[in-house]
């Protein structure tokens, strides 16, 4: 299989599961490390851009459990450091314990990668 074809074949499977992700109501974001570091948990470090709403969420986690085996695979914690990829999902919030103490914290439940991200979507990226 020649690099042409194989690259097709990958980018034809993005497609399809950001296809699905959509059709199920989700929505896209742009998640990244924001430059903010943690004094105290739980810690406001990441924020994803909501492409719908203009919002930026911070302090959202990450969940890339659900993500396609093929989308794992493509050096993905360093393009979701940098805002590369927008990434269909949902977010939710969920309970998270630090010290003893209980906190909801917004979660971006990835679902499938969508694209590559724009540089004028990466504005809340320390990265950019």
């Amino acid at each position: 299989m020649t690099k042409n074809v194989a690259r097709a074949l990958l980018i034809a499977g993005f497609c399809l599961s950001a296809a699905e992700a959509r059709t199920a109501g989700q929505g896209s974001y742009v998640p990244c490390d924001n430059g903010l570091r943690c004094v105290m948990a739980p810690c406001p470090s990441n924020s994803a851009l909501d492409l719908a709403s203009g919002t930026i969420i911070k302090g959202v986690s990450i969940d890339i459990d659900g993500l396609p085996q093929q989308d794992k695979a493509l050096d993905l914690a360093e393009k979701l450091y940098a805002g590369k990829v927008v990434v269909a999902g949902t977010i939710e919030n969920r309970p998270h314990i630090f010290n003893g103490k209980r906190y909801s914290l917004p979660t971006l439940v990835a679902t499938g990668i969508e694209r590559a991200a724009k540089d004028t979507e990466r504005g809340h990226c320390s990265s950019r």
